[in-house]
């Protein structure tokens, strides 16, 4: 329970800090006037950087203290939001966002997760897994939410007459830097059960589940690159350009909508008791995207904002879901790997998104990375059900055996 709770501070503290540069990072760049093109490959940079680290982490993950991983990882993450911060030069910036693996998605998708995913199965039964996870990803989109929030920190700055408009920014990001740093010293009293020894077993992967990740990885790498199209901080420039919401706004607006998150993962441990996991990522993803594509045709920002946020209300009850039924279908041994390399092809395709769905906006539509993403995300869903609807977790077995 003491390691449930550390992981569970961690990822709040996280969340916090991530939703906050998910916010600010579009309206920044935008500020900035570098263009959407140049602002999707920073924000690519970003994601290209976190899919290096998931690398590390899904194959390194067992060998290495976990315990030293994530404080090195949390280390990393806040040295590049300071040299994000104190640097205006558009090369720079590319290297900052990817070396600190600056994340514009706006959610924690980050290596650090992979390994906090690996460790919460075995503080829970198999019974209980779902809730577990359903609890990590509400205090995560608490984070989240009140993270939004203080992206209306430049605005305040602003009119406190403390400084300037884009050094309102960049204290902003010095505050979303400070954040990082603080979930280093959170992670300092994990117990010595999280380790691995350096003299772990070679990882040898089960047939039964090499042949699962072969199925499942490239769907998740579908349903990510549609999430590629959707980052925060790409929804940020889209309601800021279109619409004319400035942060303070747009901070309001993602602070609901990581609300609507965090209570669809209360439902979704619920619903995935009585429909089980696949059934629940798939009819609730699938309303999600239709609603999307209605967003470009809203006549208003605040229909526009009511239609995202019934969206969002939906579209992330298949996390805790899909983070148990992959944590189910491996064997406890496997679960760093799987989380791993599931995330990893996750971010690779979350990586490739951002720079083209720039160049659509700019030479193409502007509202065009809302209907590709919610497009693909729709293929996914529809593949992933014809997959694995007869693949059941352990506990969904057991309810029908008795």
């Amino acid at each position: 329970m003491k390691d449930r709770r550390i992981l569970y501070a961690a990822a709040f503290l996280r969340a916090l800090a991530t939703g906050m540069i998910g916010v600010l990072l579009g309206v920044y760049l935008a500020k900035l006037k570098l263009g959407a093109t140049l602002s999707g490959v920073i924000i690519a940079a970003g994601l290209v950087g976190a899919a290096g680290a998931a690398v590390l982490v899904t194959f390194a993950g067992e060998k290495w203290e976990r315990k030293r991983f994530l404080i090195g990882l949390a280390l990393l993450t806040g040295g590049g939001g300071v040299l994000f911060a104190l640097t205006r030069d558009p090369v720079f910036m590319v290297a900052a966002a990817f070396l600190g693996m600056v994340n514009g998605m706006g959610r924690d998708r980050g290596a650090a997760l992979i390994l906090e995913q690996a460790i919460l199965p075995a503080t829970a039964s198999d019974e209980g897994r779902t809730r577990v996870f359903a609890l990590y990803n509400v205090l995560q989109d608490a984070g989240h939410a009140l993270g939004a929030l203080l992206a209306a920190t430049p605005s305040v700055l602003q009119r406190l007459h403390w400084t300037g408009e884009l050094s309102a920014f960049q204290v902003s990001i010095g505050i979303y830097a400070l954040l990082m740093f603080a979930t280093a010293f959170v992670y300092l009293p994990l117990s010595a059960r999280v380790a691995r020894s350096a003299e772990a077993p070679k990882l040898v992967v089960s047939p039964g589940s090499r042949r699962i990740l072969w199925r499942i990885c490239p769907l998740f790498a579908l349903d990510s690159l549609g999430g590629g199209f959707l980052t925060n901080a790409l929804l940020a420039y889209f309601f800021h350009e279109r619409f004319g919401v400035d942060e303070g706004g747009l901070g309001v607006l993602f602070f609901l909508a990581r609300v609507a998150n965090a209570l669809s993962h209360l439902a979704a441990a619920w619903l995935a008791k009585k429909i089980g996991l696949v059934n629940t990522m798939v009819f609730t993803h699938i309303p999600s995207s239709l609603l999307l594509m209605t967003v470009p045709f809203a006549p208003s920002f605040w229909v526009a904002a009511i239609l995202f946020l019934l969206r969002e209300g939906l579209v992330e009850m298949d996390v805790p879901t899909r983070q148990s039924y992959v944590m189910a279908v491996v064997r406890p041994e496997e679960r760093t790997f799987a989380s791993g390399v599931t995330h990893l092809v996750r971010m690779g395709a979350w990586a490739v998104a951002p720079s083209f769905a720039g160049l659509f906006m700019k030479g193409l539509l502007q509202a065009a990375p809302l209907f590709i993403g919610a497009g693909l995300k729709i293929v996914y869903d529809f593949l992933l059900y014809a997959a694995f609807r007869k693949v059941e977790p352990p506990e969904e077995v057991s309810a029908q055996s008795q």
